[in-house]
């Protein structure tokens, strides 16, 4: 089955009901700018809850040092969400991160990516993510035919997935803003359609 993260978490108790789903990776925003932050110092009561997934860092340019505190603190991985480069981001265990791009037209990628955990691939927006805007698919399942494991998010939602899931085949689908109630405030009842709705990607 496609494998499911869900990001932007604010509250331990949201973590702990992706868990219960069965989601493979929850996120949690370390980037001050975004609507969905969570403070280092809050940091370790939501990396508690999520005992038994895998914990990413979402940051956006990060220094080195931050992004190895956020290694430091507990979490598998970091998502590194802004212009970082690839020499930038082999200063780390490659397997242990997801670099995000932005779908705009003439985005290229090298094959180097290829050795990361995935690449993320997120709508063309001026944001860093979180837009609820819609990916490139096409670009999305170029890549997947190319060897590339894909992470798709932007703009998924419950009734959105199954189509995009067998369109792009990636390798995990992604979801911030369509499992929300308000930013970084999670809908119960939208994260478990939405889950519901991967399992069942490929039953008519």
């Amino acid at each position: 089955m496609v494998k499911i993260k869900f990001c932007g978490f604010t509250l331990a108790e949201d973590i702990k009901r992706a868990v219960g789903l069965g989601v493979d990776y929850v996120g949690i925003v370390l980037y001050p700018k975004s609507p969905r932050y969570v403070s280092w110092e809050r940091v370790k009561d939501l990396l508690r809850a999520g005992e038994g997934v895998k914990k990413v860092a979402v940051m956006v340019n990060p220094t080195y040092e931050e992004a190895q505190k956020a290694f430091d603190l507990g979490f598998d991985l970091v998502q590194l969400h802004g212009e970082e480069s690839l020499d930038f981001s082999k200063k780390f265990d490659l397997d242990k991160v997801i670099k995000a791009f932005r779908t705009c037209p003439g985005l290229s990628l090298e094959d180097g990516w290829k050795e990361c955990h995935g690449v993320l691939l997120d709508a063309c927006s001026h944001q860093y993510g979180g837009s609820g805007k819609e990916s490139d698919w096409e670009y999305a399942k170029s890549l997947v035919e190319r060897g590339f494991r894909v992470f798709l998010a932007g703009g998924l939602k419950a009734e959105k997935v199954k189509e995009a899931i067998r369109r792009v085949k990636p390798y995990c689908v992604d979801v911030s803003s369509g499992i929300e109630k308000d930013a970084g405030i999670k809908d119960h009842k939208k994260m478990e359609e939405f889950v519901n709705a991967v399992k069942n990607a490929f039953r008519d």
